[in-house]
């Protein structure tokens, strides 16, 4: 596998080159490829925290994993490069938090990729459920399951401008303003990095708070896209999540965090109709379970897990064997 160059931004869905991390593609044998990426020492999303720089952020892992899902599909099953994708789940774990922790030269990753479950329509494959083993030297740093599926674009324009139609929304997508967190109570440094607003407390310990889209964000709207993209929907989960655990005294938010995550999505999230994120009341050595919803519907729901980085037994808190990973 190579680390000198990335492998063509149009191959992973990416605008800037800056934010492609996959650097080789092999295939081995039926349903199974071998990726490579290279992941940036100071990322300004992955790696802005108020807290110690001391271990890279498994959502960068996992978006390097997420990019895979289209070279397995371009690449290796021939799905036309304008077709369009759609997440429907996505799971992780981080089984070694220690592995990753920074080095002192940009960190190297090889990730196996296997094809879990290929879905069919009568016209074809639409979509794959992948399951990824990313390891950093000897050490798994990070398993991960997404299921995805793919359509011609002229069926994705039909089929939003048909969605969107039945909530009573212009075919041109503009995002909500709305205010957003103190930086600090998400672990973050840079205000542009804050997707989610003020919260709000319930008595019975649930907190909610409004999804901020901002479109002009280089790297959560890499590209333009007419819905609230996945990623975001599970950085708003994370934001909360940490929110509501710093204010429980369960993990302080600089030093949270995230070593497992389910999640699935139900349905498009617009950006222009106000988008709900919910988590439960926290308990201590508990998931943390989220929902999203807009317009009275179910968008998406989940869990995540969260650590202190700071903690000695670090090495052993990504959840075991089976806790998190997609069956």
């Amino acid at each position: 596998m190579q680390f000198a160059r990335t492998l063509p931004k149009e191959l992973v869905h990416r605008a800037a080159v800056a934010e492609v991390f996959l650097t080789d593609a092999q295939r081995h044998g039926e349903g199974e490829v071998m990726l490579a990426a290279q992941l940036p020492r100071l990322h300004a999303f992955y790696d802005d925290t108020l807290g110690p720089r001391t271990h890279h952020d498994p959502l960068l892992l996992l978006e390097a994993c997420r990019q895979g899902i289209f070279v397995v599909a371009h690449r290796y099953l021939d799905v036309p490069l304008g077709h369009k994708f759609l997440l429907r789940s996505v799971e992780f774990e981080v089984p070694d938090p220690a592995a990753l922790e920074y080095g002192d030269a940009p960190t190297e990753a090889v990730i196996g990729t296997r094809i879990e479950h290929r879905f069919r329509s009568r016209s074809g494959p639409t979509g794959l459920r992948l399951r990824f083993t990313a390891s950093i030297g000897a050490r798994e740093a990070l398993l991960a399951c997404i299921d995805y599926s793919w359509m011609p674009p002229q069926d994705w324009t039909r089929m939003r401008a048909g969605q969107r139609d039945a909530l009573g929304l212009s075919q041109s997508p503009v995002a909500l303003p709305g205010p957003r967190i103190d930086p600090a109570l998400v672990g973050r440094r840079d205000p542009a990095n804050v997707v989610i607003s003020p919260p709000h407390a319930s008595g019975d310990g649930i907190r909610t708070a409004r999804l901020v889209a901002e479109t002009a964000h280089p790297i959560l709207y890499d590209h333009w896209v007419d819905h609230v993209p996945g990623m975001l929907e599970l950085e708003g989960f994370r934001q909360l999540a940490v929110t509501a655990s710093h204010a429980e005294g369960t993990v302080p938010a600089p030093r949270a965090l995230p070593v497992g995550l389910a999640v699935r999505f139900r349905c498009f999230a617009e950006m222009d109709l106000p988008l709900e994120c919910s988590t439960a009341r926290v308990l201590p050595g508990a998931d943390i379970e989220c929902t999203l919803h807009q317009a009275g519907s179910l968008v998406a729901e989940g869990r995540i897990s969260l650590a202190d980085r700071k903690r000695a037994d670090l090495a052993g808190v990504g959840g075991g064997p089976g806790t998190h990973r997609c069956p």
